[in-house]
């Protein structure tokens, strides 16, 4: 039997609810993180798929499942994911901006922002908005308005990972790397596993790039 028959077989056999089931859960989850990280997207989608089986509806788990289809070529499957993740979860942050990545992409820019138009509109007072509409327009091309929306999110979050590493990119656009390598030790310091982020870090600290100096 494939490694998927067994895993639902054993998701389906889980009976009742309380330690077993949660366990059984979190075995899972972190079974696909781990193949995740590794780069088996299709066996970290099967074990997405048999923690799903117990938690239905549970949005974290439908966004690693949709991340896993994304990455394997199935744009349509992760687009209808990610988009019921965020009818129950209309502001998690990492399944918007996946959703915006997946638009951009196909070419649907118009819809990209429109969905970050909407987002901003319902939630003014988060920071996510504002830095998910800095990445469209760094996408664009317009290093100073995003970088204005970018501060937007920070002043309305210090900690806000997306805007802290977007601007990060933008500083090293316009050639300050003292700044942008800042923005990246702020990162990591609140969210410890970015390798993207742990790369052009090192990258920046093995060219000599130093802090910052004061204005």
């Amino acid at each position: 039997m494939r490694r998927v028959g067994w895993i639902l077989v054993l998701a389906f056999g889980v009976t009742g609810c309380g330690v077993n089931r949660q366990e059984k859960i979190r075995d899972y989850a972190e079974d696909g993180l781990h193949l995740y990280q590794c780069g088996d997207y299709r066996h970290a989608r099967e074990s997405f798929e048999a923690a799903l089986v117990l938690a239905p509806g549970d949005v974290t788990l439908q966004y690693d499942l949709a991340q896993c289809y994304d990455r394997t070529g199935r744009a349509e499957k992760a687009e209808t994911l990610y988009r019921d993740c965020l009818q129950r979860a209309p502001n998690h942050a990492d399944c918007r901006h996946a959703l915006t990545v997946l638009l951009v992409r196909q070419g649907r820019r118009e819809e990209a922002v429109r969905l970050v138009q909407d987002w901003l509109a319902r939630a003014p007072n988060l920071s996510s908005p504002y830095a998910e509409d800095g990445y469209l327009w760094h996408d664009f091309g317009d290093l100073p308005r995003a970088r204005g929306r970018l501060e937007q999110a920070l002043a309305l979050n210090m900690r806000d990972n997306r805007a802290l590493v977007e601007l990060g990119l933008i500083y090293e656009e316009m050639h300050y790397p003292d700044r942008a390598m800042s923005l990246y030790e702020q990162a990591l310091r609140y969210q410890p596993y970015q390798p993207d982020v742990e790369q052009r870090l090192g990258r920046l600290r093995s060219q000599g790039v130093g802090s910052p100096k004061p204005n």
